[in-house]
């Protein structure tokens, strides 16, 4: 277990209420990493070590959402049994390829896709709590889903709005009930993450668990108003996190 004694005890509650709001936002439209990473980063540990850790506090903040959505009965952990196991592998493949090649690729790539799930958002008038005809079966869906469950263990900023939006445009399910099945294969992913950074030493349990606490407060809390208020919640925060995350991503081409 990684826990370096040059990290100062003051960093522990103080990323501990970050978690709290980035599990707050993860719950609602994903993209908590958009506020958590920069943060790590700060404390001067390696960035490999800091995407391990932040996957383990997203995934307990992600397991408290799954489990807030599924008592809502907005999907079946059986029915998507199948997707999540492929999601699983491919996290595990992207967690593996990360720790062996440059991100740099998706850094110029990701900002456009993004932009793109913005727009559909906005622009899109499936963006709804009523679902429709898809036009993916379940089995249909797997592929998509075995390649955002890779991008999410190799990079991982917007993986779930593309679970999402792709959920609803290729689904047909309803936003509300996307981002419920959403939470599902992005815990699945952040464990098949978390194994593989455990295993290679790069996650720092302590502090890690100490952030899923607050995560997991944090999506408790944002679950809650999820379900209780539905797509004119979940859209304009999916709209303005995959915004955020452009400007973020755009920002470090120039500040790199």
């Amino acid at each position: 277990m990684l826990e370096p004694a040059h990290l100062d005890l003051w960093f522990y509650p103080a990323l501990t209420l970050v978690a709290v709001l980035t599990g707050f936002i993860d719950a609602v439209a994903g993209g908590g990493g958009l506020v958590m990473m920069p943060v790590l980063l700060t404390t001067g540990l390696p960035p490999h070590v800091v995407l391990g850790t932040n996957k383990v506090q997203s995934m307990c903040g992600t397991a408290m959402a799954t489990w807030r959505y599924h008592r809502a009965g907005l999907f079946s952990f059986r029915a998507s049994a199948p997707t999540a196991a492929v999601v699983f592998l491919g996290a595990m493949a992207g967690s593996l390829a990360i720790q062996r090649l440059s991100a740099d690729v998706l850094k110029l790539v990701v900002p456009v896709l993004l932009i793109a799930v913005a727009l559909y958002t906005v622009l899109s008038p499936n963006m709804s709590d009523h679902d429709r005809h898809g036009h993916l079966s379940e089995r249909g869906y797997v592929p998509v889903g075995a390649g955002v469950g890779f991008y999410d263990g190799f990079f991982g900023p917007g993986a779930g709005q593309f679970f999402a939006t792709t959920l609803v445009g290729l689904r047909g399910l309803g936003l509300t009930r996307a981002t419920g099945l959403t939470k599902y294969l992005n815990v699945t992913s952040n464990l098949a993450s978390v194994i593989v950074f455990t295993i290679g030493g790069q996650a720092m349990w302590i502090l890690g668990l100490c952030m899923g606490a607050g995560a997991m407060t944090g999506a408790w809390i944002g679950s809650h108003y999820a379900t209780k208020f539905g797509a004119k919640v979940i859209r304009p925060l999916l709209v303005v996190v995959s915004i955020g995350l452009t400007v973020r991503l755009v920002w470090g081409w120039f500040s790199t």
